[in-house]
């Protein structure tokens, strides 16, 4: 997890490295190339955090079972982005995978409770849709 967070903080550094409009699926993707990578080599990776000074952590297999549910997250998210509007995308992604309340989404985005819900609601019929079409 702190190898996660390391690269990223060095990649938002990169001056030619344009920040995706979804950071969350962005880190989970990190992440669960993180924990790929780190079961094939047998070992965690800390190049990166010893590059910035970090300390280590220690992960126990419930924080590995959560990375593992992140990522599974990372990649719905990755599909809904080539399906979803971004703002679609955004306020469904507060509210359904981080479990954020509307009024708070809608202090973030600056934008009224109303256009949130609208926008979820927006969101899941069209993926009501997508879903009965392939049926």
């Amino acid at each position: 997890m702190c190898e996660t967070f390391a690269k990223a903080l060095v990649a938002v550094h990169r001056p030619d490295r344009e920040l995706p409009d979804v950071p969350v699926g962005w880190l989970l993707t990190i992440a669960r190339n993180e924990l790929i990578d780190s079961v094939r080599r047998g070992r965690v990776a800390d190049e990166t955090r010893r590059r910035l000074a970090m300390e280590p952590l220690e992960l126990s297999d419930g924080d590995l079972a959560d990375v593992e549910d992140a990522a599974a997250d990372a990649d719905v998210l990755e599909r809904l982005a080539g399906v979803l509007p971004a703002d679609q995308l955004e306020a469904l992604a507060a509210r359904v995978f981080d479990g954020r309340d509307y009024p708070e989404i809608a202090h973030e985005l600056q934008t009224s409770e109303s256009v949130v819900r609208k926008r979820v609601s927006r969101a899941l019929a069209q993926l009501r849709a997508i879903r009965e079409g392939a049926s």
